[in-house]
């Protein structure tokens, strides 16, 4: 086995999340993606067997290894996807595979890619959709080596068995249980081109939310409102945020601890202004929403630091979700 490498045009992520069967699958079905692997990282032997693995004693998780067009699909959106792939709650293993080969965790290449995992793991776990706290690790990433090859695209060579093994094992129910059987109800919201957003947005509006500009602190609508609701997308209606999650940060532009619920916003790192700072943008329809930044309250320490040319409120008596 080599230790594989990506190809110039193209970016690599790596994922451990149980049993690498049914980690496969959830990243090859998304667009943008290139290849996934499945192998062994994080221990100390170099090429090791399976056999080795599962004796515990090597150190390695079982891992996928993701290659990816980052033109096409953001690594925001590949820890979306991982995220809704296992129980992040569970540090000793997943489903019934119980050992440290087995030990969720993402392994990031460099501090652009553990910036974004840890605003993720942290929205996550603000958002409230599991009870006990997340509980992924975030590693720096190791020499990833390949399974051998009866395990690659286990889910295409073995169908029967794999699904079989995801159902027996826990997993299927679970992620029913948590994230039913539609992951996400974006679909019901269109995107608008380009002519309408020109007629209906304001100049400010337009500016902000398409062309990735800033409004001016204390001089913005929703800055300092009070009233209940729910923040949405000004280009598509989509619910982001809620007004309970909305708090007075001092900086003039509206905050909130975290998203309405996970996996509707794409963070990306920006350095335009010569320092790294996370851009938010909605993901159905890219909206620049502004930035979030690890200086937010307890308990998990997050500011949602959006524009308000980017939303729109609607009241409580009328919000409808």
């Amino acid at each position: 086995m080599q230790m594989t490498q990506p190809a110039s045009s193209a970016k690599q992520a790596v994922f451990a999340g149980g049993c690498f069967w049914c980690m496969e699958a959830p990243f090859a079905e998304l667009d943008g993606v290139i290849d996934v692997v499945s192998g062994y990282t994080g221990g100390t032997v170099p090429n090791p067997s399976y056999k080795q693995v599962c004796s515990g004693t090597t150190g390695h998780f079982e891992a996928v290894q993701v290659t990816y067009d980052p033109g096409r699909v953001t690594y925001s959106e590949l820890l979306d996807v991982f995220w809704a792939s296992i129980d992040p709650t569970d540090p000793g293993g997943q489903f019934c595979d119980r050992g440290q080969q087995y030990h969720p965790a993402v392994f990031v290449d460099g501090p652009e890619q553990r910036i974004i995992a840890e605003i993720s793991r942290a929205a996550l776990d603000a958002s409230g959709v599991f009870a006990a706290p997340v509980a992924t690790q975030i590693l720096d990433a190791k020499p990833f080596y390949p399974a051998e090859d009866y395990h690659q695209d286990y889910y295409l060579q073995q169908p029967e068995r794999y699904c079989a093994y995801k159902q027996s094992s826990g997993r299927a129910g679970f992620l029913h249980s948590v994230w039913g059987t539609e992951k996400g109800a974006a679909t019901t919201y269109s995107v608008p081109d380009d002519a309408e957003l020109r007629s209906r947005l304001s100049s400010t509006q337009y500016d902000v939310a398409v062309r990735g500009g800033t409004e001016p602190p204390f001089d913005n609508e929703y800055w300092n409102n009070k009233a209940e609701g729910v923040y949405v997308d000004v280009v598509t209606g989509q619910p982001l945020f809620s007004s309970q999650a909305k708090y007075d940060s001092g900086t003039g532009w509206p905050s909130f601890t975290s998203p309405i619920a996970p996996g509707l916003l794409v963070y990306t790192i920006d350095s335009s202004l010569g320092e790294t700072r996370v851009k938010v943008s909605s993901r159905l329809a890219g909206t620049h929403l502004g930035h979030v930044f690890a200086d937010g309250p307890a308990p998990h320490g997050l500011r949602f630091c959006m524009n308000s040319s980017s939303l729109r409120f609607v009241p409580a008596p009328t919000a409808d979700l």
